[in-house]
């Protein structure tokens, strides 16, 4: 998690009074609402999103022990639905390198980490790492639809995938029929010599 009073423009020794008319006046210029049809949006409910983390770390939480850092990838484990949130961004805009820079600074692999590496791992195309952690992220959070919802995805194109080339036709019992009876006719024949049918 960054640093809560940088993130609140305030300075470290601020009160409870100056973290709250800090928190108020980014929450009135950041608050999602004001950018309704805006693709600005998204970036406003990412910072408010950070924002409230850092208010409810100052005015919940201890101030007074760090477990923050003021590396930007560095994370708190205590506190990581806000860097979740931060790797989907990654993921969903195309910044693989920080998405699986920000999950391997992560201590605890849950349910989520695994859902969000295995779907970083499917858009880039590994679908066996892929299908590992969806599995496992279902496995950890069985009643999670959305961990359900991807994971029956992927099922689905692996089937497609794997797939042999000729389709179905290898299993079709009636081909079989038509070979064991060709072959069967070709032994009874007198094995090409036509003379004996």
């Amino acid at each position: 998690m960054k640093n809560p009073y940088e993130v609140l423009e305030i300075s470290e020794n601020a009160s409870k009074e100056e973290i709250k008319k800090a928190y108020r006046k980014l929450a009135k210029k950041y608050h999602p609402d004001q950018y309704d049809n805006n693709p600005l949006r998204d970036l406003a409910e990412n910072k408010m999103r950070e924002i409230n983390e850092a208010y409810d770390y100052l005015m919940k939480g201890n101030p007074n022990q760090e477990h923050y850092d003021t590396g930007e990838n560095s994370y708190s484990s205590e506190n990581s639905s806000g860097m979740y949130q931060s790797v989907e961004n990654d993921i969903y805009n195309g910044n693989f390198k920080n998405a699986e820079s920000k999950l391997m600074n992560v201590g605890t692999r849950d349910a989520e980490w695994n859902y969000l590496m295995g779907i970083l791992n499917l858009r880039r195309g590994w679908y066996n790492d892929a299908y590992n952690n969806l599995s496992t992220a279902c496995r950890l959070d069985p009643n999670n639809f959305k961990y359900q919802s991807a994971f029956n995805k992927l099922s689905g194109i692996n089937r497609s995938y794997r797939q042999p080339y000729y389709g179905d036709q290898r299993k079709d019992p009636d081909i079989c029929n038509i070979c064991a009876t060709l072959y069967c006719l070709d032994c009874f024949c007198g094995g090409g010599n036509y003379g004996g049918c």
